[in-house]
């Protein structure tokens, strides 16, 4: 007899599952350098009105260096070496949206230990996409565009320290309303 879930709390079950799942299969993969960094984070909605999210979100991301990016030898072989990222951002309150994300990603040195970050691609979310009567954004469609920027510190050779602020939308591309996701927030990383 399968139990009376929700489809939300169902959602969200799969979520921590994939998130459980990552974080076990990560050392492993780490230590055979697959990834290139990996950055447990946590965001609040910054959106105003009544359709923004409550709660925080925890989130996991992990970033690969296909390019080899740590190699670019200036701004112009940098913009040509993003890293890939992948992650997920799971909900915490029953009118936040949870998120799996992909896209490329540009950290720029501004000193040694000083750094700026963007990012660009695309999200797939759980979120209300047109319910007038719903409690949080209205979305239009369940593939956004997401962009992220962030600034940060590192604090040795592994570990760094950042802020960062997430929009996603589908930039009116769908049909529907496009209230988006707005957050921000603090994100620990450890570059291997």
């Amino acid at each position: 007899m399968p139990l009376p879930l929700s489809l939300a709390q169902s959602r969200r079950i799969a979520c921590l599952l994939l998130t459980t799942t990552t974080l076990i299969a990560v050392p492993a993969l780490a230590a055979d350098q697959v990834f290139d960094e990996m950055r447990f984070g946590v965001t609040t909605s910054i959106a105003s009105g009544d359709k923004q999210e409550d709660g925080v979100f925890p989130s996991f991301t992990v970033y690969f260096d296909p390019f080899d990016a740590d190699g670019a030898a200036d701004l112009g072989d940098k913009l040509l070496r993003p890293r890939v990222y992948t992650g997920a951002a799971v909900a915490t309150s029953s009118n936040g949206v949870n998120e799996a994300y992909a896209g490329l990603s540009w950290t720029f040195d501004m000193t040694e230990r000083l750094f700026v970050e963007f990012g660009a691609g695309g999200t797939v979310h759980d979120g209300d996409l047109d319910d007038p009567n719903g409690d949080g954004p209205q979305l239009g469609c369940r593939l956004l565009f997401r962009e992220y920027a962030a600034a940060g510190v590192r604090l040795d050779e592994h570990w760094n320290v950042s802020a960062t602020v997430e929009h996603a939308s589908h930039a009116n591309l769908c049909d529907g309303p496009n209230n988006g996701l707005t957050r921000a927030g603090l994100a620990l990383g450890y570059k291997f």
